[in-house]
């Protein structure tokens, strides 16, 4: 028999009659395979503002009337502003929007306790027991080590080798792989010493490229484990050719590598997406570190990575915004990112060398003879540190005041000489925050026509202070907020009330994300389904919403930078894009319902889905009723396009299981799962 393409075609929009269109080959031998993608045999034609602008379809009664909600006689919506949200619609929409989508039975659960209940106590993280998800982060021993544990235990495989060859052979093995991380250490100090520059270039070899590859040797390897043998091609991030369910070879070894940190770390970040009971902690933790983005893999950043997220941006995600602008700018990832540990006063050395030479002529008296001058040899000059603009221009373009803030490049200047001093100590050994008095410019300074001079480390925080009582950094974070959880293009009264309550409780995340969440602006039928999901996003909201139980979440991860965010490797200040137009292309498009069909016809390794658990074993019978019940699941509603171009492929050989003389027919549901994920109303959010 010719295998019969599946073609998902014609997702039309209500309004403008603009369409959706794919076709996606799912022969035997492709299904087997989809997640390599060689299967695809078809294209995309995507509008990308057809997409973007798709309405939501409004809910009516059985007159044909807009339902609109009482919510005072509701107990589902009751404390809720006025919505034309039904319940489900809004159950939905919350979950959609304040976690990572529902679970089976969650719309059920919310709805029982009370939508309002639901929110306060996603509000108030610590009163919601988390243990049975932390439990599952015990196979990832990198989440609690400290900077200087994470060098120590995952040092640099190359300098690492070099001193692991000199350990006696009588030394027992804890004492060599003692005498090991300590080699590693100093290797890697004095190469800091001897060239600290180079520190500032590690990041920037594939500036081009977008992301950066783990580069390991091949010596010195540990025998990989025999039922979890690497993937080869697996570390090369980025390329479409490797497989997602790849095994890196960090992972593959359970090798001391310091691709393992972040992959583990990873691996956490999705694990705590899916199973988390706290999930609007989940989302602002992403929402923040993508905010105060850090790249995973310029020089030391990858070693200091897990303390960030873990110390900074998890415990201030809903606190105060200047404690957590002020740990983030005393982050040794920070301070190494943007390069601000290396900022100096370009007086500094000048002003040292003359104390120097005070103290020497103190030392020899009124009478003592004059030190003897050492010959300088040619070509070594000594390289002098100066002043580093980069933290205080991303300080007040990205962090805080915006890009149209209002400060000058002359403002950038005088807040770079405020951080002066602020830098790391021991990089490459403990990686702790230090101030260096030595290297800070002791100079009165003005930024933004204020003059800043109360020396030393309160410059900055003065600073930090100025900003976040700057009502640019008020308007600017509140546009991010509403933009992340309202839609695209924000309300601007919405914006204006949220920078209002930021004012006005001197940037309390938690009183502004309750402005927002409580605003009718958020419940409307314009904010329902208008955010198109992330990368990221849509594996983890596919993942929930299938009920999957993630054994080995790595595949996952992968997934999520095949279709275009690889996490923590975003390597401009940025962040990733919470636009659209962003990841709605054809190759992104593709990917995202080729994971959708893997995903539900079990073919990621480690993920194990039950699609006839979620829509009952009597669906595989009747291919209108298992389509009409995967729409009823995860759509709960469709627009009558997407529900045609489905209904078509339902006679299919591929999703019958059955050649087309076969007298017997029963609906494989997991090819029905996997189209209905890759619609566009589940590629919304």
């Amino acid at each position: 028999m010719r295998n019969t393409p599946l073609s998902l075609c014609d997702f039309r929009t209500a309004d403008n009659g603009k369409r959706f269109r794919a076709e996606i080959s799912l022969n035997k031998r492709a299904l087997l395979a989809s997640v390599l993608v060689v299967s695809c045999a078809g294209t995309f034609v995507v509008d990308v503002p057809a997409i973007a602008s798709m309405p939501a379809q409004p809910r009516t009664d059985s007159e044909g009337r807009p339902y609109k909600s009482k919510n005072q006689n509701d107990p589902v919506l009751k404390g809720l502003p006025f919505t034309e949200l039904n319940d489900d619609e809004a159950v939905q929409h919350a979950l959609n929007r304040l976690a990572y989508g529902p679970r089976p039975g969650d719309v059920e659960r919310v709805k029982q306790m009370g939508l309002a209940k639901w929110i306060e106590q996603q509000l108030n993280p610590n009163s919601i027991d988390d243990r049975a998800a932390e439990a599952r982060l015990g196979d990832y021993p990198t989440l609690k080590m400290s900077t200087a544990q994470l060098m120590a235990q995952y040092p640099n495989p190359k300098q690492a080798e070099k001193k692991a060859e000199r350990i006696p052979p009588e030394a027992t093995r804890e004492q060599a792989a003692q005498s090991q991380a300590d080699a590693a250490i100093t290797a890697m100090t004095q190469d800091m010493d001897r060239n600290s520059s180079e520190a500032n270039a590690n990041g920037d070899a594939a500036e081009s490229n977008g992301t950066m590859p783990v580069k390991a040797t091949n010596n010195d390897i540990p025998p990989p484990m025999k039922m979890n043998p690497a993937t080869p091609g697996a570390g090369q991030r980025g390329a479409l050719s490797v497989d997602p369910n790849a095994v890196p070879k960090a992972i593959a070894d359970n090798s001391k590598r310091p691709a393992r940190v972040v992959e583990e770390l990873a691996m956490a970040k999705v694990t705590r997406a899916v199973y988390s009971e706290r999930q609007l902690q989940q989302v602002m933790d992403d929402f923040w570190f993508n905010h105060f983005n850090v790249y995973a893999q310029k020089g030391e950043v990858k070693w200091y990575l897990t303390p960030y997220e873990r110390d900074v941006i998890a415990p201030n995600a809903m606190g105060k915004f200047k404690d957590l602008l002020t740990a983030t700018a005393k982050s040794p990832a920070m301070l190494f990112y943007l390069d601000n540990f290396l900022s100096a006063d370009p007086k500094a050395a000048e002003r040292q060398a003359q104390q120097r030479a005070m103290r020497q002529a103190m030392r020899r008296g009124p009478y003592g003879y004059p030190p003897p001058q050492r010959p300088q040899q040619q070509g070594q000059k000594k390289q002098q540190r100066g002043l580093n603009e980069n933290y205080g221009r991303e300080l007040m373009e990205l962090h805080t005041l915006g890009v149209d803030g209002g400060y000058t490049q002359k403002d950038v200047t005088e807040v770079a000489r405020c951080f002066t001093g602020w830098t790391i100590e021991k990089p490459r050994e403990i990686a702790k925050f230090k101030f260096d008095e030595k290297l800070h410019d002791p100079d009165p300074k003005m930024v933004l026509g204020k003059k800043i001079h109360a020396g030393g480390m309160k410059d900055g925080e003065q600073v930090i202070d100025l900003l976040v009582k700057n009502p640019n950094t008020a308007n600017f974070i509140s546009t991010k907020l509403a933009r992340r959880f309202v839609s695209d293009t924000p309300p601007d009264a919405l914006v204006q009330r949220m920078a209002k309550t930021f004012q006005k409780s001197n940037g309390d995340i938690k009183e502004v994300m309750r402005t927002m969440i409580y605003s009718p602006e958020f419940w409307s039928k314009e904010a329902y389904r208008a955010k198109i999901k992330t990368p990221y996003e849509l594996v983890v909201s596919s993942v929930r919403a299938l009920g999957t139980d993630v054994d080995t979440p790595m595949p996952l991860v992968q997934w999520v930078g095949r279709i275009g965010q690889p996490l923590y490797q975003c390597q401009p200040p940025t962040g990733y894009s919470d636009k659209a137009e962003t990841w709605v292309n054809t190759g992104a498009l593709l990917s995202r319902l080729n994971f959708s069909l893997a995903l539900a016809g079990n073919k990621v390794r480690g993920s194990r889905s039950d699609v006839n658990a979620v829509l009952g074993s009597d669906s595989s019978v009747d291919p209108k009723q298992a389509l009409d019940r995967a729409v009823q699941v995860f759509l709960v509603e469709a627009a009558p396009g997407t529900v045609d171009t489905l209904q078509k492929q339902m006679d299919n050989p591929q999703v019958l299981q059955a050649k087309l003389d076969d007298p017997v027919k029963q609906v494989d549901l997991g090819v029905v799962t996997g189209l209905v994920l890759g619609a566009p109303e589940f590629q919304r959010r």
